[in-house]
């Protein structure tokens, strides 16, 4: 099918159907019928069933949620990812702005783990490529903090707490 054809088509279409509106009776559509496209024929290509894995991922790609899907299967394997020494000692927080933040029991896994960053960053783009993570944090222990979100108020914080 050619594009002046294809507009003309729409555009009969287009001027049926407004003239059905103004008539005050619905309009018949007639069915473009198209055999370039997948299921456009009867025993042609595209018609074999699919799986459900296979329809699932190309609703996904259709959707947009294919890096998010991505994000939750690193943060679901982050033990096999990691291993198990790793694992057990590291929280995953979760990920802000294509950060991976890690919270860590100690500081020293957290030191340890941040001289192994490029290389766990490495592995994470080759394994995880639509995961879209650019950065790792990982966070050690620390005192407790009065912060609640990304901003805060420079000062002295509370002091009426402590007596």
């Amino acid at each position: 099918m050619t594009e002046s054809s294809a507009e003309l088509g729409f555009a009969s279409e287009a001027y049926l159907h407004a003239k059905s509106v103004w008539k005050g009776q619905p309009s018949r559509r007639r069915r473009r019928v198209t055999t370039d496209s997948p299921g456009g024929q009867a025993f042609g290509l595209g018609r074999d069933p699919k799986t459900l894995g296979d329809v699932l991922i190309t609703m996904a790609g259709d959707m947009g949620w294919s890096g998010e899907l991505e994000q939750a299967r690193l943060l679901g394997e982050w033990a096999e990812f990691a291993g198990e020494a790793t694992a057990e000692h590291t929280q995953v927080i979760g990920i802000s702005h294509g950060v991976l933040q890690i919270q860590c029991d100690s500081t020293t896994w957290a030191t340890e783990l941040r001289r192994l960053r490029a290389e766990m960053l490495t592995r994470i783009l080759r394994e995880y490529p639509g995961a879209e993570i650019r950065d790792l944090r990982f966070l050690a222990p620390g005192a407790p903090s009065w912060r609640h979100g990304p901003r805060s108020v420079p000062g002295r914080g509370p002091r009426d707490t402590y007596g």
